[in-house]
């Protein structure tokens, strides 16, 4: 599974998680720090990218769209980067098989 972190996570989650996630990206990487959130989904789409956001507008996009591409929604509210990284790994199962559901669209995580 890659994914495409939002401009609202860190960076430095794309190189702390590239052992779970390889080829993963963040919005920097791709010119889109600054994009509206539709840009950024219909890259991800294009680039077979699930979404990870705080954003609660990709969840509603997702729901409206449908996918592609996936959207996990982190719903923890002000937290370190460390602790979205504790809480994508311990969820890594979870992940999996949402990634793997050829019907699931969207994924809260908390």
């Amino acid at each position: 599974m890659r994914l495409l972190f939002d401009q609202n996570l860190s960076p430095r989650l794309k190189r702390k998680l590239e052992g779970l996630f390889p080829g993963s990206l963040h919005v920097r990487d791709v010119g889109l720090a600054a994009a509206e959130d539709l840009a950024l989904w219909e890259y991800a789409k294009g680039h077979g990218l699930t979404i990870i956001s705080k954003d609660s507008d990709f969840r509603q996009l997702s729901f409206a769209l449908g996918q592609p591409p996936k959207v996990v929604w982190i719903q923890s509210g002000n937290c370190s980067t460390s602790e979205i990284e504790s809480l994508l790994r311990d969820r890594f199962a979870d992940l999996k098989e949402f990634h793997e559901d050829r019907e699931g669209a969207f994924l809260a995580l908390s």
